[in-house]
């Protein structure tokens, strides 16, 4: 079993690490909020006192961190990961950002003689707790076939997509796929009901035909349920839309549907529903219309 050090412990990261230390890893931890670090070494981690503390233990320094001028400071910044290199240390970073920051924390890197492998997540917490999350993997294949025993005990599906870079684009085209078919069902769903039609009967007349999806699944019954406690935040959904606007503009690719959703997400936020899962941004149809997805009381 490797050493492994984990940076970054927060919904998605702790139980991640988790699953590290149940699959019989030792586990050097850091995240400069205190809870994450408490919860893991309650478990059997180690706490350390900084990034560089925990790479100058470890074989393999994974990091899960909101964005991508956070991995930066981790990585490269002072007290950073590069800082307690050591010949044979590897890096998995697992954080979901832009392709052009996983591009340059990677060939720093490389000046630097680390490997990095990229490998953002999805799936949610659900997927995090389970062990199911599908990894969109970047950088050398030899090194993503090293490193596939330790991301197994994360994931239930490992693609490997290409050069570095390459792993973090495919993450934003999930992203933007899902922001915006949330947003396709809470308009289609409100017209539906705004006719008379409850969202459980449409629902179940579609949801095995070609309209049928993990989004409309997960997304409305939340919306039915009137629960909207986070599998997946809408201001991190906010922060990975604005890398794909970002990513597509720069290639000129263009983006109208993403643009229309983050306008949305960005006013949902604003209300505060940002630490709600982003589901939330279905409301925003219903505000207009003056209903709710509820379902049917009879």
């Amino acid at each position: 079993m490797s050493a492994i050090a984990f940076i970054g412990l927060g919904q998605m990261g702790a139980p991640m690490a988790k699953n590290l230390l149940k699959a019989g890893h030792e586990l050097f931890v850091y995240d400069v909020v205190p809870k994450g670090v408490e919860e893991l070494v309650a478990c059997g981690a180690n706490a350390m006192d900084s990034n560089k503390a925990v790479a100058q233990k470890s074989d393999v320094v994974i990091t899960m961190l909101p964005n991508s001028p956070h991995v930066k400071t981790v990585i490269l910044g002072a007290d950073g990961v590069l800082e307690g290199r050591h010949e044979g240390m590897k890096i998995i970073e697992m954080s979901s950002i832009a392709p052009l920051a996983t591009k340059e924390v990677g060939a720093a890197c490389a000046k630097a003689g680390v490997p990095m492998l990229e490998s953002p997540v999805s799936g949610g917490e659900i997927g995090a707790i389970n062990g199911t999350l599908a990894l969109m993997c970047g950088g050398e294949e030899s090194l993503l076939e090293e490193m596939r025993p330790i991301l197994e005990v994360m994931a239930g599906t490992i693609t490997y997509c290409g050069a570095l870079g390459a792993g973090n684009t495919t993450k934003l085209v999930n992203q933007h796929i899902i922001a915006v078919e949330t947003a396709a069902v809470a308009e289609a769903f409100v017209m539906g009901l705004k006719a008379g039609v409850e969202p459980e009967v449409v629902y179940n007349a579609i949801r095995n035909g070609y309209a049928g999806s993990k989004v409309l699944d997960g997304k409305l019954a939340m919306a039915m349920d009137r629960d909207f406690k986070a599998g997946f935040r809408l201001d991190l959904h906010i922060k990975d839309l604005t890398n794909a606007l970002e990513t597509g503009h720069a290639l000129g690719a263009a983006m109208p549907l993403a643009s229309l959703v983050m306008d949305e997400m960005k006013y949902m936020s604003a209300i505060g529903a940002g630490s709600e899962d982003s589901a939330a941004v279905m409301r925003y149809y219903e505000r207009l219309a003056g209903v709710e997805l509820t379902r049917s009381k009879k």
